[in-house]
C-alpha cells in the first residue's frame, strides 16, 4: 500500500468519533466527495460501535484500527481481542442481534456492506476483525 496507518484504543463509546475523524482525516489527500467520506465513516462508526457493545462484555478492551491507502483505494481493518462473534452468517443478516434486550438494531453489518465496496468478518481465534474497503473516485479537476 501507498501509505498506512495504525492506531489503538480503548473500546469505549467516546472513541467512535475519534476513530472516525482520524480515518477522515488520513484519506484527504485522496480527495473523496462529501459522500463518499461519509460512508466511509458511517462505516467505521458502525465497526468501532460493534466492538464496544460486543466484544468486550464484562471488561473494557482495546480495537486496533489499520487504514491503508494506494491509489484511490482505502483498506480498513478494525479488529479486537474480544470473544468473537458465534454465528458470523448470522450477525450479517439484516436486523439481526444478539442483543435484542437493548434496543439494538441489528444493522451494523449491513450498514458497513451497503457503503463499503467490500466487506470481511472473521473470527480471529481470539477476537475479531472487520476487513472493508472503498474505491473513491477518480475526480477531475479542472476551470
Amino acid at each position: 500500500m501507498k501509505n498506512s496507518m495504525e492506531i489503538k484504543f480503548k473500546a469505549i463509546a467516546e472513541n467512535e468519533a475519534f476513530a472516525r475523524n482520524v480515518v477522515a482525516s488520513f484519506i484527504l489527500p485522496l480527495n473523496p466527495s462529501l459522500n463518499e467520506l461519509d460512508d466511509i465513516k458511517t462505516a467505521v462508526s458502525e465497526a468501532i460501535t460493534n466492538v464496544v457493545v460486543h466484544a468486550y462484555p464484562q471488561t473494557v478492551g482495546y480495537v486496533t484500527m489499520k487504514v491503508a491507502t494506494q491509489n484511490n483505494i482505502v483498506a480498513i481493518s478494525i479488529a479486537d481481542n474480544g470473544i468473537g462473534i458465534q454465528d458470523i452468517e448470522r450477525a450479517l443478516t439484516p436486523f439481526y442481534t444478539s442483543k435484542p434486550n437493548e434496543e439494538r438494531s441489528g444493522m451494523g453489518f449491513t450498514v458497513m456492506e451497503s457503503f463499503m465496496d467490500k466487506l470481511e468478518v472473521k473470527n480471529t481465534g481470539n477476537g475479531v476483525i472487520v476487513k472493508m474497503s472503498k474505491a473513491i473516485e477518480d475526480k477531475v479537476v479542472g476551470l
